[in-house]
């Protein structure tokens, strides 16, 4: 088992951070500044992201700590199977992957979004 912590924010999370919540800004910083915490944006989840709060894709795909996760036709493929975009793209960027052999975590605001999932939570509420 692996010492890193990976972490995948999903639309809310973004959105929370742009509003300055405590907790993702405490998650930014220390993937910017400590070794082995690493934190990933799906683009799904961006887009959503910047509907709910016009400027926060921008703002979160400046800061050099987070990783934009792409839609590769891997991606694309799990999308299409689910009904929500954003959601089935986060819940696919935290399934396990060579560089996160045990997952992610997903960072919400909303954690009974993810109800019944079969994913790990970090809720962000104060």
């Amino acid at each position: 088992m692996s010492d890193a912590l990976h972490v995948v924010l999903d639309e809310t999370a973004m959105v929370s951070a742009g509003y300055g919540n405590v907790l993702a800004s405490r998650l930014i910083q220390r993937a910017h500044t400590g070794p082995g915490h690493f934190l990933y944006a799906p683009a799904c989840a961006l887009v959503e992201a910047d509907r709910a709060r016009p400027g926060t894709a921008e703002h979160i795909a400046a800061l050099p700590a987070v990783t934009i996760v792409e839609l590769d036709l891997a991606a694309a493929l799990a999308v299409a199977r689910d009904t929500g975009w954003a959601p089935a793209h986060v819940r696919y960027a935290a399934e396990p992957a060579p560089e996160r052999p045990e997952g992610a975590v997903i960072a919400t605001a909303a954690p009974d979004r993810w109800a019944g999932q079969p994913v790990r939570l970090l809720d962000l509420r104060p």
